[in-house]
């Protein structure tokens, strides 16, 4: 080693961090399986803070080890170490690749959420704002979302004709699912796969949030103000939804499940559960409570395993059972 530049020493180590950086950025293996259009665009900006990070952490940690290492004091050694006042181009240095790093990640974060329509959340405290946004004469000509991830603005020649909207109910602890074109409410969200889907969101009592891990995407369910999710399912499947915000004594059990069917699949569902006649979302709401002599162990077992609520369930919806600390 003694015989090698230390710039040859440095620049292999710059090469080594560099490859494992790029290596474990696109093999960390943290994020779940990525089913939505927007779950790419999310999890490569994921990737590059995971490279970014990763490469700033061996080259700290390496730093520190090298020097506990190689600058660590000699037996029989008492005299003080040099006294450093400090080094200018160095702390310039250090202090400016990390901004550079926060800009561009900043610059790179905010073109993703435009791509996922997320300027409608910025847009939407101007009604005015809003109105001439999304206005029918507007290029896109519908008006999607008011607050939330909307339309996209690459929507691949689709029109609001081509959306499918389906209104879903916030309330403690459990989510209730309308679709006003069929009349269908059900306690899961039934999506074809490849399809534009507008949820329309809302709180009936307190701030909840709609958060589907698989699909890179969470909005909070406001009362008294409707939000929105504009999201396109490209995996079929069944995908957890859960609830990411404190929402009561029993927010851990809030939680249903997205079933992305294929084309013919999702036909057979819809017909079916026409078929069976629909369920009126008021009475849903009536009856989304179990007898009160219900203790807390025998509800908190409704959720030892991931629960969801099909229609047939939507008599057994938990009673809000809230501490007082925690009423709103």
């Amino acid at each position: 080693m003694n015989g090698i530049p230390t710039s040859i020493i440095t620049m292999l180590i710059g090469i080594a961090v560099t490859l494992i950086s790029l290596w474990y950025g696109q093999n960390h293996g943290l994020m779940p399986v990525a089913a939505s259009a927007e779950a790419s665009e999310v999890d490569q900006l994921f990737n590059l803070m995971m490279t970014i990070g990763t490469g700033l952490f061996l080259i700290v940690e390496g730093s520190l080890i090298i020097a506990l290492i190689r600058f660590r004091r000699k037996e029989g050694d008492e005299a003080d170490g040099p006294h450093i006042e400090g080094n200018i181009p160095l702390e310039i240095v250090w202090t400016a690749i990390p901004a550079i790093i926060v800009l561009g990640l900043s610059v790179y974060s905010f073109e993703i959420y435009t791509e996922m329509g997320g300027l409608n959340l910025m847009e939407h405290h101007s009604s005015k704002a809003v109105q001439l946004a999304y206005s029918p004469s507007s290029q896109q000509g519908s008006m999607l979302a008011a607050a939330g991830l909307g339309e996209p603005p690459d929507m691949g020649g689709e029109s609001m004709g081509d959306v499918l909207n389906i209104d879903v109910l916030g309330l403690q602890f459990a989510f209730v699912m309308t679709y006003p074109e069929t009349g269908i409410v059900d306690g899961e969200v039934h999506v074809p796969v490849d399809t534009l889907v507008k949820l329309n969101l809302k709180a009936q009592d307190v701030i909840h949030a709609f958060w589907l891990p698989e699909f890179r995407i969470k909005q909070d369910m406001i009362p008294g103000q409707e939000t929105s999710l504009v999201v396109r399912a490209t995996r079929e499947g069944t995908y957890p939804i859960v609830c990411a915000e404190l929402c009561g004594s029993y927010h851990g059990g809030m939680r249903t499940q997205m079933i992305v069917h294929s084309a013919a699949d999702y036909d057979e569902w819809q017909q079916k559960r026409i078929a069976e006649g629909a369920t009126d979302l008021s009475t849903a709401i009536a009856t989304a409570s179990h007898p009160p002599d219900e203790t807390d162990a025998e509800y908190l077992a409704h959720f030892e395993s991931p629960i969801h609520t099909p229609a047939e369930h939507l008599d057994q919806l938990p009673h809000a059972h809230m501490d007082m600390a925690l009423m709103p």
